[in-house]
């Protein structure tokens, strides 16, 4: 394990100094919900979050660590932000040190789990390629193959992460890195050479996951494993049983169709309004009153349930925004945007969670909406690279206190906190986001 104390060759006081303009337009990067994209804050509840962006936090990485991609994170029971952090994201020219002879002073890939307190501080890193047999997106080429992509904390403090890559599936670990558990139901890798694209899936099939995991919570009280892949959400227990599963509204797995979406005319309106879920899924999540909330990317929707799969309801999140389609980017593209408005999400930190904040890649955007209602009451950030705003926005989480915590991918590789200027800010714990 890397010692972390270690000095730095570019002193944190140099840093401080480098920042100390930007303080000067800090009220312009005071979050403040709008009800709008165009809107003012005059039409928003007077309860929703309002926010104010701490451009210090992170602090500076140790040993020229540089940070990658991070496609989600996590607070966990002691307020300690893991953030999963995607090595294989790196560019040659940002890795100078990392050849040998190093061929400039800075800097190398930093690991791909990193474990932050509340200021900002690096508690400890681990993981990445190579790190024990079996690895997210162990063999790939590139990082448009699949990479790392979930991470949670249990109230052990044992850390399971998964990956999006064929072959890919569950991982679990000690605090400190050492593998203690997999969850098994791995398709083949790729052969060398072969390429990487993704498998046909079948939506009846519980027993493999030819694509990896791209996304899973816990419910630590049931035992209960909780995974969104293609268009359905399984259930299994804590030895890798399978327990149940559903499609989009509820359906069960029998009718879930094997055939590809199809794309939809986005010029004309919001997406169709389908029974069926839409891939990619890109979240699961447990609001504290037991509902399952489900990010259905592919629609632009968020999709309620109970937690045996009763239909409870669904709501759009900015609608207009082209969510498929042969106009859909990807990781790398120059000529196409992303699509989809609900890559994650976390509630508010009031004790009913009256809001659902959503983090939207495509519009760089948090979408605040009313978790009843699914009415939008405001936003957070806009498409930039200053502190406060986003580029390909992916990861969201919140503290004990309501403090937000964002993630980027693409060229976005940043992790950033927002701290809550309003409402109540009673200590109040979640299991895990």
């Amino acid at each position: 394990m890397p010692i972390l104390d270690r000095p730095l060759n570019h002193p944190l006081e140099r840093w401080t100094k480098n920042f100390a303009l930007a303080i000067g337009v800090s009220c312009a990067l005071s979050i403040v919900a709008s009800a709008g994209p165009k809107d003012t804050t005059k039409n928003a509840p007077k309860d929703v979050p309002v926010y104010k962006v701490d451009p210090f936090w992170p602090k500076p990485l140790p040993h020229h660590w540089l940070m990658q991609g991070v496609p989600v994170m996590v607070v966990d029971k002691d307020d300690h932000i893991w953030v999963m952090n995607r090595p294989r994201d790196v560019n040659p020219d940002e890795i100078g040190a990392a050849s040998t002879p190093p061929r400039t002073d800075c800097c190398v890939a930093a690991p791909a789990v990193l474990e932050f307190d509340t200021e900002g501080n690096l508690l400890q890193g681990w993981g990445g390629p190579g790190y024990v047999p079996g690895w997210p997106a162990e063999g790939n080429p590139r990082p448009g193959a699949g990479a790392e992509h979930g991470i949670l904390v249990d109230r052990e403090g044992n850390v399971w992460i998964s990956g999006s890559a064929r072959g890919d599936t569950i991982m679990k670990f000690t605090g400190d890195g050492k593998l203690l558990w997999e969850f098994g139901h791995r398709g083949p890798r790729p052969k060398p050479g072969e390429a990487v694209q993704p498998q046909k899936q079948n939506n009846q099939d519980t027993d493999v996951f030819p694509n990896g995991i791209f996304f899973f919570d816990l419910d630590e009280d049931a035992k209960e494993i909780y995974i969104v892949d293609a268009k359905r959400v399984l259930v299994y227990d804590y030895e890798g049983k399978f327990k149940r599963g559903w499609g989009g509204h509820g359906i069960p797995l029998s009718e879930i169709d094997n055939d590809p979406t199809p794309p939809y005319d986005w010029k004309s309106g919001p997406p169709p309004d389908q029974k069926q879920f839409a891939p990619a899924l890109h979240c699961v999540h447990f609001s504290t009153d037991g509902l399952v909330y489900v990010c259905e990317r592919g629609s632009n929707r968020i999709q309620v349930f109970t937690k045996e799969g009763k239909f409870v309801s669904s709501f759009f999140v900015h609608p207009s925004t082209p969510s498929r389609g042969p106009e859909c980017g990807g990781p790398g593209s120059t000529m196409f945007g992303m699509c989809g408005t609900t890559y994650n999400l976390t509630f508010s930190h009031d004790a009913g969670e009256k809001y659902v904040m959503i983090a939207d890649g495509t519009n760089d955007k948090v979408w605040i909406h009313d978790r009843k209602t699914g009415e939008l009451a405001g936003s957070i950030g806009d498409n930039g690279r200053m502190a406060g705003y986003f580029h390909w926005i992916d990861a969201i989480a919140i503290d004990s206190h309501g403090n937000l915590y964002t993630g980027e991918v693409d060229t976005g590789k940043r992790a950033q906190k927002f701290v809550l200027l309003n409402g109540d800010k009673t200590t109040r714990s979640r299991p895990h986001e």
